[in-house]
């Protein structure tokens, strides 16, 4: 498991930005608005080899009588009971305040890695001013400047020396196989009518399974771990800390799977909750596959009724459309062993490695006969391809002027792999490198 390392600190000191620079990508809001960032914010990096998750906090504001930053104070003290450490940022252009004042008096409370990191700071006026941040009782900072990553890199060099290291997950050589969607969608009864016993907890209240718990499956010539995951709720819902927690192990369960069983219930639709965990497992490179529950519910079906359905999904995930989708009812068991068979499919898939040999024999003429479009008068030639050693399929094509390869190409190229080598269910990425 990666370490979890929290981003805190009062309103409007820059905490999204610096959490989207770690990401790269633009995920958390950001704005000038104080108290924008209502709820945590999570996403992957990583640093001289360490993966770790990023939660960023919305600003701390000690005894506020505004029910949103009250609300804002209980995410930030959950986050920093569930990270392993924690950076605290301040603004220099405001200098220290109360509030400043208030958050490091918390934080010398707990027994965790804390650094400090000094925001705005881009040039040498400013670096002279961060010098009265050592009144906070805190150490050492890092002068940073979050909207250019000036100084970024030593403060990530520091964070990595003190986070502490994980004791090793026990490896398996079975395939994980996490069950994850909305609450209330019909999980934990997949998993009870696939191993025939009432292993799990069933109502009809959102959020029965609190913790991600793994069950053995071997049967009908099947093997493989069975991770059934908390319901995924809009963080906003989220208020008791044992959700809280629930949804951490939720998301973990995501990144230590090898494949997402994405079930969702007919009758609510693919909704925008419902993508998030999609895309979540999609930017994690997880097989996937799609589980239509409950659809013994839906009213007034018509003959094209699961065409339709299935191409409103397919609409909705472009362009990652190359994804099974099953509809199932786990109150009748229908289709429910079909679920299981493609998941192993997919996880065959993912596991797939393609001789070189073979590699180039296909895709070689392929690419002669469609070959990328010249731009800015040079002919792109691409003479060798390969695909690499990592657990996800991810192939390098060798040419002479890879920076001048395009998006629709590069698209076309993942197409036709999946075309030739079925590699439907995975995420793949294709890159290109001067030969």
């Amino acid at each position: 498991m990666g370490n979890i390392v929290a981003i805190v600190g009062r309103p409007n000191v820059g905490k999204s930005t610096f959490f989207n620079r770690l990401i790269q990508r633009r995920e958390a809001i950001v704005d000038s608005v104080s108290g924008v960032t209502r709820d945590r914010h999570y996403g992957k990096s990583d640093w001289n080899g360490r993966n770790f998750s990023l939660i960023d906090t919305g600003g701390y504001v000690v005894g506020s009588d505004d029910v949103f930053e009250a609300e804002i104070d209980k995410q930030v003290e959950l986050a920093i009971d569930e990270a392993d450490a924690i950076i605290f940022m301040v603004d220099v252009e405001s200098g220290v305040t109360p509030m400043d004042e208030d958050v490091a008096q918390l934080l010398r409370k707990i027994d965790k890695p804390v650094l400090l990191a000094v925001n705005k700071v881009d040039n040498n006026k400013r670096l002279e001013n961060a010098v009265e941040f050592y009144s906070l009782g805190l150490g050492e900072y890092f002068p940073i400047a979050s909207t250019n990553g000036s100084g970024t890199g030593d403060l990530l060099d520091a964070l990595i020396e003190a986070l502490p290291v994980n004791e090793a997950v026990e490896e398996t050589e079975l395939p994980r196989f996490a069950v994850v969607g909305r609450p209330n969608a019909g999980k934990s009864s997949f998993i009870n009518a696939l191993i025939g016993e009432e292993r799990y907890i069933v109502t009809d209240i959102a959020g029965t399974t609190r913790d991600a718990m793994d069950t053995k499956y071997n049967r009908f010539g099947f093997e493989f771990n069975l991770v059934d995951t908390a319901g995924i709720r809009r963080k906003s819902k989220v208020k008791e800390d044992l959700e809280f927690y629930s949804v951490m192990r939720s998301v973990r369960a995501i990144e230590n799977c090898d494949v997402c069983l994405l079930i969702l219930d007919a009758t609510r639709g693919f909704d925008g909750q419902v993508q998030n965990i999609f895309w979540l497992a999609q930017r994690n490179r997880k097989g996937i596959v799609i589980l239509v529950n409950k659809w013994d519910l839906v009213e007034n079906k018509e003959t094209n009724s699961m065409r339709d359905y299935e191409a409103m999904i397919r609409r909705e995930i472009e362009p990652f459309t190359d994804v099974p989708i099953v509809f199932m009812s786990v109150l009748t068991k229908q289709r429910i062993f079909k679920a299981i068979e493609t998941a192993v499919t997919v996880f065959e898939n993912r596991s797939k490695k393609i001789k070189t040999r073979e590699l180039n024999d296909i895709m070689l003429p392929i690419i002669e006969q469609n070959p990328p479009p010249a731009y800015k008068g040079k002919y792109l030639k691409i003479k060798f391809c390969t695909q690499l050693p990592t657990p996800q399929p991810q192939f390098a094509f060798f040419c002479n002027l890879p920076q001048y390869v395009r998006d629709p190409y590069k698209r076309f190229i993942e197409n036709r792999l999946r075309k030739e080598f079925d590699l439907t269910g995975v995420p793949i990425s294709v890159y290109f490198r001067k030969k």
